[in-house]
């Protein structure tokens, strides 16, 4: 596959309608409770703030939780919870399509904070009113943020009537385009060749992708094609491609009960020992401490 394949990558608004998977929408109260560390997950969250004031503890500082706000947390977002006094909130907890060339909660820099209107509003208390099964029963996460749990919630999802599934998916897009309104690019690709080859290596992340055939589906050298992937995307094609199996990883590890010598090999490595060790590397967790976790956070 060479140059002239470069210009079919899918447009964003066609690959999106199969991305977004609704986990759970609900309204929670809390006294003083929210306080949970190092938060760490494969799923992005939306906040409308109700009543009361929390912190949100991120890498780049602190961001106030304030009531009448609308608020994303990315997937794979270190944070931290704080909630010193009463406080209420609407959550919504969802995921996109990993296998997707295109990911709108991955592609973009997001607004922590807009402000949120009566539609909006109005908008978050319909989704719970078509997924009323969605809202979490126990506040412990090792009851509900958990493989079983998540199976359970994306089995529930895939059986949904196709109007309420259509209205859902619609809901969840009008509130991330409250959002994409004051988005950024995360990166701003230059390189029509590096764009496809982003698209292509998310497809198929589950192969063991060298670089000599990323190079040559550019018509590059493999050292030309090695210095302008850095240029572009500031990693080496060896770390993004690395980075993105252990996302994956750490999704497949919450959302299935495989084993994780299975994982690895799902994901191309021969060697389950370099794989564990790698995993360690890049989120600071074997994948058995990682599943044993399972996301120390409360309900949000």
């Amino acid at each position: 596959m060479g140059m002239n394949n470069i210009g079919r990558i899918e447009p964003v608004h066609e690959m999106a309608s199969e991305g977004l998977i609704l986990l759970n929408i609900g309204h929670a109260v809390h006294y003083a409770d929210w306080n949970y560390k190092n938060v760490n997950s494969p799923f992005a969250r939306i906040y409308l703030v109700d009543k009361g004031e929390a912190r949100l503890h991120l890498p780049d500082g602190v961001q106030q939780l304030s009531p009448r706000n609308l608020y994303i947390i990315p997937p794979f977002t270190l944070h931290s919870y704080e909630c010193d006094n009463y406080y209420s909130l609407f959550y919504i907890h969802m995921y996109e399509n990993q296998s997707l060339a295109h990911r709108i909660l991955e592609d973009h820099i997001f607004p922590r904070e807009i402000a949120a209107t009566a539609f909006d509003r109005a908008l978050v208390e319909r989704l719970l009113e078509i997924n009323p099964e969605r809202e979490l029963k126990f506040y412990d996460p090792k009851q509900y943020d958990n493989s079983s749990s998540l199976i359970s919630n994306i089995s529930k999802y895939a059986k949904l009537p196709l109007h309420i599934s259509i209205e859902t998916k619609g809901i969840l897009f009008q509130l991330l385009s409250r959002f994409l309104e004051k988005a950024a690019p995360k990166n701003e690709i230059s390189d029509n060749r590096i764009e496809y080859i982003l698209a292509y290596i998310r497809k198929n992340i589950h192969r063991a992708l060298k670089l000599e055939d990323l190079a040559k589906r550019c018509n590059l050298s493999k050292d030309h094609f090695i210095r302008l992937f850095h240029k572009e995307v500031n990693l080496t094609p060896t770390s993004y491609i690395n980075q993105k199996k252990i996302e994956q990883a750490q999704l497949m590890l919450h959302t299935t009960d495989a084993m994780i010598k299975d994982i690895s090999f799902e994901l191309s490595f021969n060697d389950v020992s370099y794989f564990n060790r790698l995993f360690k590397k890049i989120s600071g967790l074997s994948p058995s401490e990682y599943r044993a976790t399972d996301l120390p956070e409360k309900n949000r």
